[in-house]
């Protein structure tokens, strides 16, 4: 069942590049977003059920769903932590005036944030460890989000930000908020501290392909839509992401 997922996963992600990128889908079919939200959601949670087996790993998403929707929609509400923004986009059932589907967004998120971040620190020991696997997450959130972010609002409109901001006009408290809000995700994992119940590089390996695979759509919708920079940018730093995963990988293959 987990393969047939992450097929489907790959499926509409395909889909997905071809539809969005030369701007073809069409009205009738927008639930079409919702889906691949939610599909990317889920295998993230499958990742950390694999992980940290089943128990834990449904607790822990249930509370990175729930906890995501309440912020963002105290973002909206009160513009607290992101900046002042509304939804401009139909991505479904909405609680609190805030779509279920971006808590799958942020599942997604963390999911991709977490494994980089653990196959990048995992050896390391001690209090420096702990630091240096929460700083690493919330970074590669923010990475993620330096290209989310910019085609969302930018070329298709998905949310609107109603402040002035330095990078392609959205606040810089957007990304800080990414940052304070997928550090705090990866702080509770800690708190958590579960046994790793899987050493099979099935699962890591597709969640760390995900990382990829999102930035690269996202990045091909923002060449389409004249967004250069950010491409070159998010690009770069998501092959650099990749250069030090790897590297490390292979130093604790080697040791």
């Amino acid at each position: 069942m987990d393969t047939i997922i992450y097929r489907f996963f790959i499926f509409w992600y395909i889909c997905g590049v071809i539809l969005l990128t030369f701007d073809l889908l069409p009205p009738w079919l927008e639930w079409a977003n919702s889906v691949f939200l939610i599909t990317a959601g889920v295998i993230a949670i499958i990742y950390f059920i694999r992980m940290y087996g089943a128990a834990g790993g449904v607790l822990y998403s249930l509370f990175i769903i729930v906890v995501s929707i309440y912020v963002e929609h105290l973002g909206v509400a009160y513009n607290f932590l992101f900046g002042s923004y509304d939804y401009n986009q139909n991505f479904g059932l909405k609680i609190f005036d805030t779509p279920v589907t971006i808590g799958f967004a942020w599942m997604l998120i963390i999911g991709c944030s977490h494994e980089l971040a653990r196959g990048i620190t995992e050896k390391w020991s001690g209090f420096f460890r702990l630091i240096s696997f929460v700083i690493t997450g919330g970074l590669l959130a923010v990475t993620m989000d330096l290209i989310l972010d910019p085609v969302s609002y930018k070329v298709k409109e998905y949310w609107i930000w109603q402040e002035p901001g330095v990078y392609y006009d959205i606040p810089f408290s957007n990304f800080m908020g990414w940052f304070i809000l997928a550090a705090i995700f990866h702080a509770v994992f800690l708190l958590w501290n579960p046994v790793k119940v899987s050493h099979s590089s099935l699962w890591p390996s597709r969640m760390a392909l995900t990382f990829g695979l999102i930035i690269g759509m996202f990045c091909i919708m923002a060449i389409s839509g004249r967004l250069f920079g950010a491409a070159i940018l998010v690009g770069s730093l998501a092959a650099l992401w990749y250069i030090i995963y790897f590297w490390r990988k292979k130093g604790y293959a080697e040791s």
